[in-house]
């Protein structure tokens, strides 16, 4: 197993220097589910609030962008795209989240974090209907990119 790279050897918090890294295109899918009751559900199109999935999705762009601000070892990296997408299910909103760059570190934190901010405020504009929703499932489907390569979350990950 390898190390954690955001440690010194003592043991101390670090942020890891990516300065001798080359700047490749890189890109990260993450995702996240917010279980909603059948009423939340039906009363998604008419929340006094506004559209939640349009305001989540803003939201979670918005929120991509200022990752280094919110993850104290991350690097402000300039993004290239950010899209996060919403679909209705039977028992609540599925949710996706993809960022790209041309850099020399990985956007896996920009994409959780879009997903992560997506599902939060969909919980924030339908608490008021029922507040047992749930956010769940939080985490990174694929990146590209990078000297550690491409990674694909597969049935077997998916379970773990």
């Amino acid at each position: 197993m390898s190390k954690l790279s955001h440690f010194t050897e003592s043991g101390e918090p670090k942020m890891v220097d990516v300065s001798a890294k080359a700047a490749t295109r890189r890109e990260a899918e993450a995702s996240a589910f917010v279980e909603l009751s059948a009423a939340v559900l039906a009363a998604l199109p008419h929340n006094p609030k506004g559209n939640p999935l349009e305001v989540a999705r803003i939201a979670g762009i918005q929120a991509a962008k200022r990752t280094s601000e919110l993850i104290p070892m991350c690097h402000p990296l300039p993004l290239s795209m950010v899209d996060v997408t919403t679909e209705i299910t039977d028992n609540g909103i599925a949710i996706r989240s993809i960022a790209a760059t041309t850099g020399p570190t990985g956007v896996e934190m920009e994409a959780l974090t879009a997903a992560s901010v997506a599902a939060l405020t969909i919980y924030d504009m339908c608490k008021a209907l029922d507040k047992s929703i749930v956010i769940r499932e939080v985490r990174l489907e694929r990146k590209s990119g990078g000297k550690s390569g491409d990674f694909v979350r597969n049935l077997e990950s998916a379970k773990t």
